[in-house]
């Protein structure tokens, strides 16, 4: 039971339902619909031990669990509709091990946000754009909004005011505690006069909070002005590229990418992210002929760093974002024509020693909790042997 359902709409119900729930059940669906929408939770049918909610209970989080406020905690009685302040809610079911009841079942739906300002937390920029009519009903004109750098001007179009906001720059302020990077900055919208003024200004806060797991993307206004509530989440952008030699100077670019048995294949994986301060590393990598499936028939080359192909060889690279390594060409046999590569890319706090980044070859498969890290799936192929080629090896 659980699990990520990304769907606009669907059902949720606990095992086995109408039938009876299992003893000692933990489970845990996260739901995660498109940016600029909401999570509405409508519980149809709830039937479970008491109504003190100690033993068995539903738990309903605004986002992430483990770092999201609770929104309820319910057994029994009445049947409460759940939204979302953001694209992402948490439900958790969980059942003792004494008596068991026929459990519950919900229904949940996405429904649009408030369009008067919107979020992006994009790999290299935060892209937030505040609404021209949504101004003007306040009282205020495009010209009026600026930023806490005023050398960083927006781009205003008939309908937006769209600022593209750097994370190392434009006054972007950066913090970090033991699991999470928060990126912050302002957007100002002020009254012209020099004098007095009747209008309150208005602060639009702009956060976008590296997770453990995801981006976190916020925005709310400051004070006890106009309150704007904006959270998204999403993930990191990398994606791996073959290169034709050991000097990574010149992309393959073809694909099939078609090889010789036994040739070097020379591979670079790159976090695309304007922040400096994080470094990646290549965890695993596991190749099979099938894109789609990674278990039936899988090669190891590297598992939590080290190395499981006798070819397999890292590089120095020039920059955090980039990590380098190659190994020999093979191919499945049985007549399987690709390859595929899967690799497990860690993103984690430049100079956190602790982190799996700096540990290398680990048994630990597990990731420590106390450091920043974040885990990103990248399939990569297929290579073919070229046609009429030799064997080799």
């Amino acid at each position: 039971c659980g699990g990520s359902i990304s769907d606009s709409s669907g059902m949720l119900q606990s095992p086995f339902y109408p039938g009876s729930y299992p003893n000692n059940a933990d489970c845990e669906w996260e739901i995660q619909v498109e940016s600029n929408f909401r999570v509405t939770l409508t519980f149809r049918d709830i039937v479970m031990q008491s109504s003190t909610c100690q033993h068995d209970y539903i738990e309903i989080y605004d986002g992430p669990r483990h770092s999201s406020p609770l929104l309820g905690r319910l057994c029994s009685g009445s049947f409460p509709t759940y939204v979302s302040s953001s694209n992402m809610m948490t439900v958790r079911f969980h059942s003792d091990s004494r008596h068991s009841f026929r459990g519950f079942q919900a229904h949940y739906t996405s429904i649009p946000a408030d369009h008067n300002t919107t979020l992006l937390c994009l790999p290299d920029y935060m892209h937030a754009v505040v609404s021209r009519e949504y101004l003007q009903s306040q009282g205020y004109s495009a010209q009026m909004v600026t930023l806490n750098d005023n050398l960083c001007r927006p781009t205003v179009t008939p309908r937006e005011v769209v600022f593209n906001i750097p994370y190392n720059g434009c006054g972007t302020i950066r913090e970090e505690n033991n699991d999470t990077i928060n990126y912050s900055n302002t957007i100002k919208v002020t009254s012209s006069g020099h004098i007095i003024k009747r209008k309150k200004n208005i602060n639009l806060h702009i956060s976008c909070k590296m997770l453990q797991k995801t981006w976190k993307q916020v925005m709310y206004a400051a004070e006890d002005t106009i309150d704007v509530n904006e959270y998204q989440f999403g993930r990191y952008d990398m994606n791996i590229t073959f290169y034709d030699s050991s000097a990574f100077s010149q992309q393959v670019c073809s694909s099939p990418y078609f090889i010789d048995l036994n040739q070097n294949l020379y591979l670079q994986a790159c976090l695309h992210s304007s922040d400096p301060n994080l470094k990646v590393f290549v965890d695993t990598c596991v190749a099979s002929p099938d894109p789609h499936d990674f278990n039936t028939l899988a090669y190891d080359i590297v598992r939590n760093g080290c190395p499981r192909d006798s070819s397999y060889t890292t590089f120095y690279s020039p920059y955090n974002h980039f990590a380098r390594f190659k190994f020999n060409a093979f191919e499945f046999m049985s007549r399987h024509p690709s390859v595929y590569l899967k690799c497990e890319l860690m993103v984690c706090r430049l100079g956190d020693y602790s982190s799996r980044c700096y540990r290398g070859c680990s048994s630990r498969s597990k990731r420590d909790t106390s450091s920043l890290e974040e885990k990103v799936d990248v399939v990569v192929g297929p290579i073919r042997r070229r046609e009429g080629a030799a064997q080799s090896g």
